[in-house]
């Protein structure tokens, strides 16, 4: 895995840790919450997709 892919899937896990936080708890969501969920949904969908290339590529 390259080091991009690497950095990239921290910043997702780190979204993901905000996104189920203010899933866990709402009254405790930070006022950016809608955002980072809006996001995370187009990081990781673009990321998949990335991945999902990469693999009919080979």
């Amino acid at each position: 895995m390259t080091k991009n892919k690497k950095i990239l899937l921290i910043i997702l896990i780190i979204l993901n840790t905000v996104v189920l936080m203010g899933q866990i708890y709402p009254e405790g969501a930070p006022p950016f919450a809608r955002i980072v969920n809006i996001v995370f949904l187009i990081a990781s969908l673009i990321f998949f997709i990335i991945l999902i290339k990469q693999k009919n590529d080979q």
